[in-house]
């Protein structure tokens, strides 16, 4: 089945906004956890999420970290401008070059109060680090579709763009939550693990793993690994078509070292669990450019939205995939797969690779919805009304759930 002809609106409920977690809770690993498995329910905390999990199971995380990457400039006239910054122009791969950049970078961005921007003014702030005056500006260069080219320089060779943004900017929150950020959610809009620089939203599945937690794994002989997918503003995308087909998914950035893929080939036989949707995403991603890479074609670092579901009667074994994938970067001397995936996981797709999915509870007609249809069918209405009958908190500071889709091995 091909998901193209669903209609959104089937996958919509209603979400009063006295259930959306505005602040997270004082520790993390409190949050509640839902249970789903073979249409039974249960409910838990995730500090006892060990308890639900088969010893040798292998837990994978997105490490990606979120960057400061919410620039408000103020114009002399008192207005302010705010510049999101998306992504580097042209969608360089290697986004972590982008952000080393030093003295000037142009960058795909969103424009909050565009109108009152003149495009030849140029806007400036500034701010003094080590008693030397910053001085950071920021130029419009054209707009691109709903986006903006921005070129922003500053005035010190000695910083690179992260360090820029880290003293100049703040964390993005997700618009839904309706407030500014704080000091407090540069800490806790980042899982503890984030480690690789370039997301503009939190991989918020991981965002209740604490040390405690990682001992408890530890101690049952459950295995984690990481991957990094850089998320992109377009997760919070609305669909505003009816079917999906006219919906466009954004693409985002993975890497993945090939030590990571030998250690998922090689635990296919236990369970392998997906901490997110973005984890989910790029490790069924790997399956697809592998088998790209054996049915030779290119081009082998992307995957369009729907590929997938074309390549579906071309599959093969996951064994054989993985192996192949893995032989054909040690051919090209690839110590890591670098790519970009728009794929769009939705009813008619079944998982290749991840047996569970740790994931909080998202928005209604979103794509992350699709997803979770996707993995334990019509259900999901089940588990939600329960969430939502049962005093669960949703969305990014959210509770989640565990949710296991192909049946497991105890």
């Amino acid at each position: 089945m091909n998901p193209k002809n669903l209609s959104i609106n089937d996958f919509n409920y209603e979400l009063p906004n006295n259930r959306i977690a505005k602040y997270p809770l004082e520790n993390r690993d409190s949050s509640k956890l839902l249970v789903y498995e073979s249409g039974n329910i249960t409910e838990d905390i995730y500090q006892n999420i060990v308890n639900h999990i088969p010893n040798n199971s292998l837990l994978i995380f997105n490490d990606t970290k979120v960057i400061e990457a919410r620039l408000l400039f103020q114009k002399s006239t008192g207005g302010i401008i705010e510049i999101f910054c998306l992504q580097p122009h042209q969608q360089e791969l290697e986004i972590i070059n982008a952000l080393q950049q030093r003295q000037k970078v142009k960058w795909e961005c969103i424009i909050g109060g565009i109108s009152k921007w003149k495009q030849d003014q140029i806007l400036q702030k500034s701010i003094f680090i080590n008693e030397k005056e910053i001085i950071l500006s920021a130029t419009f260069i054209k707009k691109i579709n709903e986006n903006f080219i921005i070129e922003l320089a500053w005035n010190d060779y000695q910083f690179c763009f992260a360090e820029i943004l880290h003293f100049f900017g703040a964390i993005p929150l997700p618009p839904y939550l309706k407030r500014k950020s704080e000091k407090i959610d540069s800490e806790t809009y980042q899982t503890v693990y984030a480690k690789n620089d370039g997301s503009v939203a939190s991989p918020t599945a991981g965002l209740h793993f604490t040390s405690a937690i990682f001992s408890s794994l530890s101690n049952k002989n459950i295995n984690k690994d990481f991957v990094t997918l850089h998320v992109g503003a377009g997760t919070f995308k609305p669909v505003k078509c009816d079917k999906m087909e006219d919906h466009e998914m954004h693409a985002e950035l993975f890497i993945v070292s090939i030590a990571t893929i030998e250690n998922i080939l090689n635990n296919l036989e236990n369970n392998i669990v997906a901490v997110g949707t973005t984890s989910l995403r790029t490790i069924e991603s790997i399956y697809w450019i592998g088998l790209k890479i054996f049915l030779n074609q290119p081009p082998f670092n992307l995957l369009t939205q729907w590929e997938i579901y074309e390549l579906e009667e071309k599959k093969l074994p996951m064994q054989f995939v993985l192996k192949s994938l893995i032989d054909w970067m040690k051919v090209n001397n690839l110590s890591k797969l670098v790519a970009q995936t728009q794929i769009i996981i939705a009813p008619g797709y079944h998982p290749k690779i991840v047996r569970g999915l740790i994931t909080n509870f998202h928005q209604p007609k979103s794509t992350l919805l699709l997803l979770i249809a996707a993995l334990i069918g019509k259900n999901w209405k089940k588990n939600y009304e329960y969430a939502l009958q049962n005093d669960f908190r949703f969305l990014s500071y959210g509770d989640g759930n565990l949710l296991w889709f192909n049946k497991y091995k105890s």
